[in-house]
């Protein structure tokens, strides 16, 4: 079977739906909403900002920076991965990734796609072609390097002695943390076209709760990478290919006993995480990941609107419609607000109690795919041109 990925939430926004269909041969048009005028309650500081390669680019890519032990790491698309005093933004250590290919021709792209995650010594990163790198966070030297299953578009999440890779192709792996060997592989299917991403999984008690392209989120046990259950939360449905588009792409979220989940052209889902059962269900769809804190869900719905939800079934406590079709970056919460990045490089501070903006400002040309990252009292988040940018509030 024939299996692609197709690049949607941006494309829609920009070029796909825009003259032309080529999924439905009608004309429709989904045009960017105007920059919302924003009277600023306060100016973030930008603490520093340091360049990382080339960025990204108009390529897919799930790469955002990491933080631990006060050290950035950060990578481009091409393989170069950096570490940065998170204090004031100066290298520690860069290397690259790409591969040689003579003394005189340029190097190969490693086409980075997955990561970057920090964890116990390691930084972890994924490739597009399909492989998983261990570099050593003293000094960024390679202390293993393995073959996945397939693309790896999501970041790697560690969890009992497991680097946990989730491939293009819907391949779910274990590998051991010391030196890469795979210890299981569960296949999660796919179906014939699905969207450009993957879920990274959520661990907790042993399993491992991640969302798949065929609409369903599955618990798998680590220690044998046996499925314990699987839930659909998303049921293909429409007229056209895109309406049909069921993926899972979102980290699902483990507080409490619940699993939150969240569904393009699906659902928001409240499931018990012994069984997998539904709980309750929003019609709610999204690629972004979300947030649950305190009592609420915070999340960006597949038309960028900004919305905070009640754990206690999903209902909306507010919602703010002034950025659709931005191309919004997952939001973050920062400081006591929500902060979300667009496709112009603004970003954009919300109020968690009402939804209403309290500063906005222009940062990168590039613009922003990936969301930003709280480091301490920093907030950390890096342009699809490759610039890393550190603010605080």
């Amino acid at each position: 079977m024939e299996l692609r990925k197709i690049l949607l939430p941006g494309l829609i926004s920009v070029t796909l739906l825009s003259g032309c269909s080529w999924f439905s041969g009608e004309e429709d048009v989904v045009k960017m909403s105007p920059l919302p005028k924003v009277e600023n309650q306060f100016t973030p500081e930008k603490v520093w900002s340091t360049s990382v390669g080339d960025g990204v680019g108009d390529f897919y890519s799930n790469l955002h920076p990491a933080w631990a032990d006060s050290t950035v790491y950060a990578a481009d698309r091409f393989g170069i991965v950096k570490a940065i005093n998170a204090g004031d933004g100066k290298e520690q250590w860069k290397v690259d990734l790409s591969e040689k290919t003579g003394f005189f021709s340029k190097n190969h792209s490693a086409l980075l796609s997955g990561g970057v995650t920090v964890d116990g010594g390691h930084v972890y990163v994924g490739s597009e072609r399909a492989q998983v790198y261990a570099l050593n966070s003293s000094d960024g030297s390679i202390a293993w390097q393995a073959k996945a299953a397939g693309e790896v578009l999501s970041r790697p999440v560690v969890s009992d002695g497991l680097v946990l890779i989730h491939t293009s192709n819907g391949m779910l792996q274990g590998l051991d943390q010391t030196n890469g060997a795979v210890k299981w592989t569960v296949n999660l299917d796919v179906p014939a076209l699905s969207l450009r991403g993957e879920s990274a999984p959520a661990t907790a008690f042993g399993a491992a709760i991640v969302g798949g392209d065929n609409g369903r989120v599955s618990a798998v046990m680590m220690n044998q990478g046996q499925i314990i259950w699987q839930q659909r939360i998303s049921q293909p449905t429409g007229a056209t290919e895109i309406d049909r588009l069921s993926d899972v792409d979102t980290t699902p979220i483990v507080l409490n006993g619940v699993v939150y989940a969240l569904a393009y052209n699906g659902n928001l889902s409240a499931l018990d995480l012994r069984s997998g059962q539904i709980l309750w269900k929003r019609e709610i769809g999204s690629v972004h990941d979300m947030i649950v804190d305190a009592g609420r869900i915070y999340l960006v719905d597949q038309d960028d609107r900004v919305m905070a939800l009640s754990t206690e079934g999903g209902v909306t406590v507010w919602r703010q419609s002034d950025l659709l079709h931005r191309n919004l970056t997952s939001p973050v919460l920062y400081n006591g607000y929500i902060v979300v990045g667009d496709s112009e490089g603004y970003l954009h501070w919300i109020n968690t109690d009402d939804g209403r903006f309290v500063a906005q400002q222009k940062v990168d040309s590039s613009g922003f795919q990936t969301e930003p990252v709280v480091a301490s009292d920093k907030l950390l988040i890096q342009a699809k041109g490759g610039e890393v940018y550190a603010f605080t509030r």
